[in-house]
């Protein structure tokens, strides 16, 4: 047994924060509860100072085997093997834990595997305790049409016949073939599915609000999925496309920059979830991208910083996605902080990392410090509530009842 001793704890889903503060851990759970309801003298007893105890952080938008160390945007794609992209992974999720994200959901690989699901592999290495890293929901390969935004061909506009893509790496035309997509990733251990429902601002024809799909085979998606228990999370930038994604069933809306006010309406009425990614409008380095994508993010980046508040102020469903890499891994809390910017309040903001991710990938064991969950604590300086900046900071991870960060030297 373990007992977490802080100056302060909070708990994301009152607000209130407790002085002292006491978790105590049992193997992998909580068993003390938190706050006053913990008891120090039984077992180890970790000081960790001036600090405050929260739940391990949420990233509901992360692609561990994009980005990394070494990793360029134009050679990657075509040189870089499986094997080589899952050895760049283990830093990322490395780095992705150091930064007090305990859990993530890989949401939707869109890189040649030869049909692997590269993120299964990655999440049962980390569950193996072979390697550190978040506990992963993955998605496996994204769905999307011939050219849609998260075909890999499009990003570097690839000439015919350059890295042929199959089905089984989410390359789906039709109901029939969508159908067939989905059932492949399930089978092979996706826990999730991720489609592609709009164009993007990096895509290289299109605008970024087009819808990419059909109504019918967005429909055939969600159909396949839910029927296996699984949830749709949809990379969707324009109104319109919200809008068919939402009424095909789609349960969550990734970026959204386009969204208006009677889309954000249709949302709140049928409980469909927001991950914003907000804070990768400043993050991106577009210096190297082509003048028509410059010039379309100039366009869509000034709307898309309107979006959180209005979306926030309707009662729509946020969780925190931070998209990384196009935000650096190990770097997350930017997104935290981006999202105050944006006119959200630090406590709707943790809510959105712990809470509510644990909402939305449907688990009640951890998203608090309560007796009975999953032992996934961090602490960070100050109180986080008066200066979210703080999250940028943690000095300390547990994950699971293990220290991966701060512990004794």
């Amino acid at each position: 047994m373990i007992t977490l001793k802080a100056a302060r704890v909070l708990h994301v889903e009152t607000g209130a924060i407790e002085e002292p503060g006491l978790v105590t851990v049992d193997g992998d759970r909580i068993t003390g509860g938190a706050g006053g309801a913990g008891r120090a003298g039984e077992g180890e007893v970790l000081d960790l100072g001036d600090v405050t105890l929260l739940p391990g952080l949420m990233d509901m938008e992360v692609n561990l085997l994009m980005g990394g160390r070494g990793e360029t945007a134009v050679l990657s794609p075509v040189q870089d093997d499986p094997p080589l992209r899952m050895l760049r992974a283990v830093g990322n999720a490395r780095r992705t834990l150091r930064s007090g994200f305990t859990t993530v959901r890989n949401l939707g690989l869109f890189v040649k595997t030869g049909g692997y699901l590269l993120d299964v592999a990655l999440a049962k290495a980390i569950d193996a305790g072979w390697i550190d890293g978040p506990r992963i929901v993955p998605a496996g390969h994204a769905i999307t049409p011939t050219g849609g935004h998260l075909d890999p061909t499009m990003f570097a506009a690839y000439a015919p016949g350059i890295m042929p893509l199959t089905l089984e790496e989410g390359i789906a035309n039709g109901v029939d073939e969508v159908r067939k997509a989905v059932r492949y990733q399930i089978k092979h251990g996706a826990q999730l599915i991720k489609v592609c429902a709009s164009g993007g601002v990096m895509s290289h024809t299109g605008t970024p609000g087009a819808q990419h799909y059909s109504d019918e085979e967005l429909r055939a998606i969600v159909d396949e999925a839910h029927r296996r228990g699984l949830k749709v999370a949809a990379h969707t930038h324009g109104a319109d496309a919200v809008r068919g994604a939402v009424e095909a069933g789609i349960d969550c809306i990734e970026h959204g920059f386009l969204l208006d006010d009677e889309t954000i309406e249709l949302m709140v009425e049928r409980g469909t979830f927001l991950v914003p990614t907000t804070a990768l409008i400043e993050g991106m380095d577009l210096s190297r991208a082509a003048p028509e994508l410059q010039a379309k993010a100039a366009e869509i980046f000034p709307q898309a910083r309107t979006v959180v508040a209005k979306a926030v102020k309707a009662g729509v469903k946020i969780a925190v996605g931070t998209d990384a890499p196009a935000i650096p891994h190990g770097r997350g809390a930017q997104e935290l902080i981006t999202l105050v910017e944006r006119g959200m309040t630090p406590l709707e903001v943790l809510r959105a990392a712990t809470v509510n991710a644990a909402e939305l990938i449907g688990v009640d064991d951890r998203g608090r410090l309560a007796e009975g969950l999953l032992a996934d604590v961090i602490a960070v300086p100050g109180n986080p509530l008066e200066d979210i900046s703080v999250m940028a900071d943690v000095m300390f991870v547990m994950k699971g009842g293990k220290v991966f960060r701060g512990g004794p030297s």
